[in-house]
């Protein structure tokens, strides 16, 4: 829940929810549900409270009662700050939409930014930054050094030590403030700013503040096209960016489908070969390079990934 909406308002609704965690903490998702209905008949305009009421009735198997609880979310929340359009997706009860809703996104990774290293890396080994950095170094016929690149959803800055030293000038982009505070710590980005890769290029803040069109022959997206489902929007941005002949390299979550992409339970999308070569040719851009790799852990279980190295055709 969003820290402005950890109180429902209400003394003894907010009891009743403390002890609907409880149960659902012991494993008793049913019972917690029925606690929290009745902290929802005290509250009842409670986004926040609505969308743990889903939460708890998923566990317990009530997918209809999940469902009807994330239309209440959405419609006391019409920003849809906690992703309840993914969630209803997941469950059956919306069709999958082209992209998250940019509140989601930011809100998700600010909570996150402060625990974002510790747990990726250390405890889901998350590999992305490395794996493509090197696949960059080793690909055929590519610039050993780039006059500037620009990482797009740079997070934490994870992949800006990685490429520091084969790149001129460093700029990083991320919708997460909190992220963008934890890169600037690291020292090795020589612009930061603020971008929102689901909107319009003259959008997205990647072109604010007087900085060009066509000024990067490094542009790179590690662990950030999984947020963003439909491409051509980001494609968009980034053959704007692109000097002639540059490079894009960047990660996705492996459909293992024939084509198209696919929204998972973990509320990101995994894209198909087809569907990034597709969106690719479309934009002007041809795959150099590619493997396949397992990029992190969820749940315990691996999670596939594709790597691409390609550059802007003439």
């Amino acid at each position: 829940m969003l820290p402005s909406q950890l109180s429902s308002g209400d003394v003894i609704a907010d009891r009743r929810a403390d002890y609907a965690k409880m149960l659902a903490e012991s494993g008793e998702p049913a019972s917690a549900s029925e606690l929290m209905e009745q902290a929802l008949e005290l509250a009842p305009r409670w986004a926040a409270g609505w969308f743990t009421l889903a939460t708890y009735r998923e566990k317990a198997g009530d997918a209809p009662g999940a469902i009807a609880a994330l239309n209440e979310v959405l419609a006391l929340d019409a920003g849809d700050v906690f992703g309840a359009r993914l969630k209803l997706a997941v469950l059956g009860g919306a069709d999958v939409p082209d992209q998250p809703p940019s509140l989601y996104v930011e809100r998700l990774f600010d909570d996150y930014a402060d625990r974002f290293e510790t747990s990726l890396v250390g405890k889901l080994g998350y590999s992305v930054p490395g794996k493509l950095a090197a696949l960059i170094a080793e690909t055929a016929g590519l610039p050993k050094h780039f006059r500037l690149a620009v990482d797009l959803g740079c997070g934490t800055g994870l992949l800006g030590p990685e490429i520091r030293a084969h790149v001129d000038l460093l700029e990083g982009y991320d919708l997460s403030k909190g992220m963008l505070a934890k890169a600037a710590e690291k020292g090795v980005y020589d612009h930061l700013g603020q971008a929102d890769l689901s909107q319009e290029p003259e959008l997205s803040g990647v072109f604010d503040a007087g900085l060009a069109p066509g000024r990067a022959d490094l542009i790179t997206a590690a662990d950030v096209l999984m947020y963003l489902g439909n491409l051509h929007g980001v494609m968009a941005i980034v053959r704007k960016l692109s000097a002639d002949d540059a490079v894009f390299a960047f990660s996705v979550e492996d459909a293992q489908q024939p084509d198209g992409y696919v929204l998972r339970d973990s509320l990101r999308f995994a894209h198909s070969e087809a569907y990034i070569r597709e969106m690719l040719a479309d934009h002007g851009f041809v795959v150099r390079d590619l493997t396949r790799s397992v990029i992190r852990m969820d749940g315990g279980k691996p999670v596939h990934g594709i790597l691409f190295i390609t550059s802007k055709s003439a």
